[in-house]
């Protein structure tokens, strides 16, 4: 926004983390030049990267930034509730293989056996699949895009969080009758978590403190919300 032109003798540029600003990667575009930008994605739990698309000056952006293509010995699929996969356009859940992926979560057992589960596409004893979560759909020239979250899982600054996890923290407070938990972006580039809550009859005065001392104590620092709102009811 303010330093664009201090990229100009940078040869190439990766980003992660998080869904990229079309925008801006527009505007990064313009002053790029021969160089290259690319768009990397992945979970952790296919050692950080699975896609990447690769941008220089003249790539055509749309109003999302594609997650591209599998990097080598890498596998993703698009598939459906049953695990078929699905046509060009139609969005579905992406699945990713190959030889990134990681073996399981350390004592978790049955949080792998829901997120790691039978590669019915390779006949290879032990293959498997991670079920990333993620909505995306293939686009006609063979560029995955990325369409949001199947769950509540959101990113803030490089870090998942689950929603339902601050709302579980919220509601055990007596005074708490209903809680919402959020990410609201309402300025461009500036994602805040927050928290929406309807309070029972004769709650204490503080009661906004008081949620902000009992997450501070359960959840950790980035899942604090920046700002908890209270309601007299939930709009449905």
């Amino acid at each position: 926004d303010t330093e664009i032109e201090s990229l100009r003798g940078v040869r190439q540029l990766l980003a992660g983390g998080e869904a990229l600003s079309a925008p801006h990667v527009r505007r990064m575009l313009e002053v790029i030049g021969e160089r290259r930008l690319v768009n990397g994605y992945g979970p952790t739990e296919n050692t950080t990267f699975t896609c990447c698309h690769v941008m220089r000056a003249g790539t055509r952006i749309g109003n999302t930034v594609p997650i591209g293509r599998p990097i080598a010995n890498t596998r993703v699929y698009v598939l459906d509730a049953r695990m078929q996969p699905v046509p060009v356009g139609v969005p579905g859940e992406l699945y990713a293989g190959g030889d990134g992926l990681a073996r399981e979560y350390l004592h978790q057992p049955e949080l792998t056996a829901e997120k790691f589960v039978p590669d019915p596409f390779d006949a290879t004893p032990g293959a498997r699949l991670y079920r990333t979560g993620d909505l995306v759909r293939w686009l006609p020239g063979g560029d995955i895009e990325f369409l949001g979250r199947i769950d509540q899982q959101v990113k803030l600054r490089g870090y998942r969080i689950e929603l339902g996890e601050v709302e579980a923290a919220l509601v055990q407070h007596p005074a708490v009758r209903q809680a919402v938990a959020m990410l609201r972006e309402d300025e461009p580039g500036d994602k805040r978590l927050v928290a929406y809550v309807v309070a029972e009859d004769g709650a204490p005065a503080d009661l906004v403190e008081q949620l902000r001392a009992q997450l501070r104590a359960q959840l950790r620092a980035h899942m604090i919300p920046a700002a908890t709102v209270l309601l007299d009811g939930l709009p449905l």
